[in-house]
C-alpha cells in the first residue's frame, strides 16, 4: 500500500508491507481488547478512563513491535506522563495531529464510549424487564 489520501506523510508508510500488516493486526487486536473491556465496564466514565490509560500506555506496546521489526532499534521506555483531559478531548474531536495514529485513537475512543453506553442501557433493560 503506497498511502491513504490525506496521510501520505504518515510513518506507517515507511514500513514494509509485512510491517504494515503486522501493525494493523496489532492495532486491531488492541482495539478488540479495549472494546471488550468497555463492554464489561457499563460506565462511560470508566470507558474514558480506560481510553486514557490506553493512550498513555499503548506507545510502549507499539514501540516493542517496532523493536521486533526494525534492526538496531534500542530498548527503551517511551511512556511519558499520562494524558490530560485536553489531550483526550483533542483525540476525540479529531483536532490534534492529522495522522493515522491520532485519528485511530479518536475512533477507538468513540467506539469505547458507544460500547460502554450501549452495555449500560442493555444492562438496565435486563434489570427492569
Amino acid at each position: 500500500m503506497d498511502y491513504i489520501p490525506g496521510y501520505a506523510d504518515d510513518s506507517f508508510f515507511t514500513l514494509t508491507a509485512s510491517g504494515q500488516v503486522g501493525l494493523a493486526v496489532l492495532s486491531l487486536g488492541l482495539a478488540c481488547l479495549m472494546g471488550l473491556a468497555a463492554l464489561r465496564l457499563h460506565r462511560v466514565l470508566w470507558a474514558l478512563a480506560l481510553f486514557g490509560a490506553f493512550v498513555w500506555l499503548s506507545p510502549q506496546v507499539y514501540y516493542l513491535y517496532y523493536v521486533a521489526i526494525i534492526d538496531g532499534l534500542p530498548w527503551q521506555i517511551v511512556v511519558g506522563r499520562p494524558p490530560g483531559p485536553g489531550t483526550l478531548l483533542r483525540l476525540l474531536t479529531f483536532t490534534g495531529d492529522a495522522n493515522l495514529s491520532d485519528h485511530g485513537k479518536g475512533v477507538l475512543g468513540w467506539a469505547m464510549i458507544a460500547l460502554a453506553a450501549g452495555s449500560a442501557v442493555m444492562r438496565r433493560g435486563r434489570q427492569t424487564g
